[in-house]
């Protein structure tokens, strides 16, 4: 086990996809390995993959290349065929790049992606029960210092007010973190006595968090 801390972590953001690249074939496997003709990607490139498999859709990858025509997801588990069966996780992948570093983030907070249940009562039973249905839809929020006159913040309002998705990717801290959803900004700043005035960035996410 090890102890890591957020000093000096990096908040980035991306809206540059490159071109769509088919997914002939994913496999059931860990990691998956995607079958997609001349993908062109290197290893260590991010990737935005958007999959017939609901648990490995609208996130974001680092890509291990194997071949011209495969590469493999790491990170992403899909020898249960419960939840990945098998011939359905085709899709296309899209190259992430120009990354964004999100300025003047003062903390970071998240809301959601715990287990969601459902109350079943037998009327055969005394005790109810709960079963496990899914997850709640997960948010990342980052409060940030206030800059009214900040290039970055002016951007991520317009991304924010034209509903564009974005990816996140979060460097430090031991770790490297990627979500991709719809970013909010807020234009009216929260003022308190004794602290700088901040506004809040937040990330509604699409798809999984996945960690490196």
């Amino acid at each position: 086990m090890s102890y890591f801390f957020p000093e000096g972590a990096k908040f980035q953001f991306s809206t540059t996809f490159a071109a769509a690249k088919t997914v002939t074939a994913a496999s059931n496997a860990n990691p998956t390995v995607l079958s997609s003709v001349a993908h062109g990607f290197v290893d260590g490139e991010e990737f935005l993959f958007l999959s017939g498999w609901e648990d490995a859709s609208n996130s974001i990858f680092q890509a291990d290349q194997l071949t011209a025509d495969t590469l493999s997801a790491l990170g992403l588990d899909t020898t249960n065929t419960q939840f990945y069966s098998a011939g359905t996780g085709t899709g296309t992948i899209q190259k992430v790049s120009n990354w964004t570093d999100i300025p003047q983030v003062l903390s970071i907070s998240n809301s959601g992606g715990d287990p969601r249940y459902t109350d079943v009562q037998p009327l055969s039973a005394r005790n109810g029960i709960k079963i496990p249905t899914g997850f709640n839809a997960s948010t990342i929020t980052l409060s940030l210092g206030h800059d009214p006159q900040n290039a970055t913040y002016k951007a991520m309002l317009n991304i924010a007010r034209t509903q564009q998705k974005v990816a996140l990717r979060i460097v430090g801290g031991g770790a490297t973190v990627y979500g991709y959803g719809y970013m909010s900004v807020s234009e009216v700043p929260q003022m308190q006595s004794g602290q700088v005035n901040q506004v809040q960035c937040a990330i509604s996410l699409l798809g999984r968090v996945i960690s490196y």
